[in-house]
């Protein structure tokens, strides 16, 4: 029996243009930093650490380690004062990221749905964002992180999408039975892909990225409303 959603964050609780909402990050972090590094020089020491951390598969290296692991051999600086600057950046600046984004009203219905017939909910975004970002941008979806049990962010997990392997892990913490699992997102190749594992799924089609052109005409999927109303069907768990 059904007892766990997941959902995507960027482009599915949240309701952004995901590519978008990554180049205006980079753009207001490079500007952060610019007293300390040119911001080309900068923005592609982020780009390459970040896509090393995505594609790093060490289960003893966390997202986090990954990516200082290789930004760190590129800028050459001491790692206490990046992160003076990064934590004042998500603790001030980051917010302003969210001030054009509106929020749709069948996404916080769709979870405190949820919460009121028994399931075990979990954000399963893609962790290559610190905590304290990630819970920023549930703010933006008008969510509170209370509503989820657990938050796949970059110091948590060692995996990141669109590699099961990141599933795999989420299953093992939780000790869930994938079978009893549905992943709800809008990007056919890193939340669908759950599916291989037994997944059930379901692609918010508003946002949708495919961007290897996959079929979905199996795949449940539609709007914001149709994804609140596939929730209304789901039977209580409790």
């Amino acid at each position: 029996m059904i007892d766990t959603v997941m959902f995507d964050l960027d482009g599915t609780l949240l309701p952004v243009d995901t590519d978008k909402m990554i180049m205006d990050y980079f753009k207001a972090i490079s500007k952060k930093i610019s007293a300390h590094f040119e911001p080309s020089f900068f923005q592609n020491a982020l780009f390459t650490a970040s896509m090393d951390m995505i594609n790093n598969l060490d289960p003893d290296k966390t997202n986090e380690e990954a990516f200082f692991d290789s930004f760190l051999k590129i800028v050459k600086y001491p790692k206490e004062k990046l992160m003076t600057i990064f934590n004042d950046f998500y603790e001030n600046d980051y917010k302003n990221l969210g001030l054009g984004v509106c929020k749709n009203e069948y996404v916080k219905m769709s979870v405190e749905l949820l919460k009121e017939k028994g399931y075990d909910i979990v954000l399963a975004t893609n962790p290559i964002f610190p905590d304290i970002a990630i819970k920023e941008r549930l703010r933006w979806a008008g969510l509170d992180h209370t509503y989820f049990s657990f938050i796949t962010s970059y110091e948590r997990m060692h995996y990141c999408k669109p590699y099961i392997e990141y599933y795999k892990e989420i299953i093992y913490k939780l000790n869930k039975d994938p079978q009893n699992c549905i992943m709800i997102g809008n990007d056919v190749d890193e939340d669908i892909v759950s599916s291989s594992i037994g997944f059930k799924t379901f692609l918010v089609d508003e946002f949708m990225i495919n961007r290897s052109s996959k079929d979905i005409s199996t795949i449940d999927r539609g709007n914001y409303k149709d994804m609140y109303e596939y929730i209304k069907r789901l039977p209580v768990v409790r």
